[in-house]
């Protein structure tokens, strides 16, 4: 696997148009070839790419990765990259950060979870670890146009630290991401090593 972070100065935001979310989600999958077929698109395989948009302003931005392949070089922006050794994913404990999307389906319907109730929701998944210690840093609402709808997507910072209790079933959630928006920045694992 691929680690990278991808920076943009205003410049850079400026020539790429990167106004909301889905402009960063084509920014960032336009370095990345898709190898995938309509098929396997259709049917959810994942792409091989996470990403997560550490914010920024109008005169600078961040973009960390995780990739199975190495990214294009990018026209716009300046890329630095690092293979992860794969020891990396053998420790017991680590230190995590990572944005989510917190669903329930109701009714045929997602509905973004509760602040009050997020917490739990992520602490009973099944990702390959447990949380030692876990907090909600903050959520917020992202809202943009695609194909002509609209389109509002719940996030949630969450860091703490976790156990890993599956350690097959924690690499492919490292690898895939965890819980649904992961094409819009949500999912990437982003762990240290305790």
């Amino acid at each position: 696997m691929i680690a990278g972070i991808y920076e943009l100065d205003w410049r850079d935001i400026r020539a790429l148009r990167l106004w909301d979310a889905y402009a960063v989600h084509r920014a960032v999958y336009d370095l990345f070839p898709d190898v995938r077929d309509q098929q396997q698109k259709q049917s959810s395989v994942s792409c091989g790419m996470l990403y997560v948009n550490q914010g920024g302003d109008a005169s600078r931005r961040s973009i960390l990765f995780l990739s199975d392949r190495p990214p294009r070089m990018p026209k716009h922006g300046r890329i630095a990259t690092k293979v992860i050794p794969e020891t990396f994913l053998e420790h017991d404990v680590y230190a995590f950060k990572t944005v989510v999307n917190p669903t329930r389906r109701i009714a045929k319907k997602l509905r973004a979870i509760d602040d009050a109730h997020v917490i739990e929701w992520f602490q009973t998944r099944s990702w390959g670890f447990e949380t030692i210690s876990c907090q909600l840093i903050r959520s917020q609402w992202l809202r943009f146009a695609k194909d002509g709808h609209d389109v509002s997507l719940k996030t949630s910072l969450i860091q703490g630290v976790l156990r890993v209790t599956d350690r097959e079933r924690f690499k492919e959630s490292f690898v895939k991401g965890i819980g649904r928006g992961r094409a819009f920045g949500c999912g990437l694992l982003q762990i240290v090593p305790v």
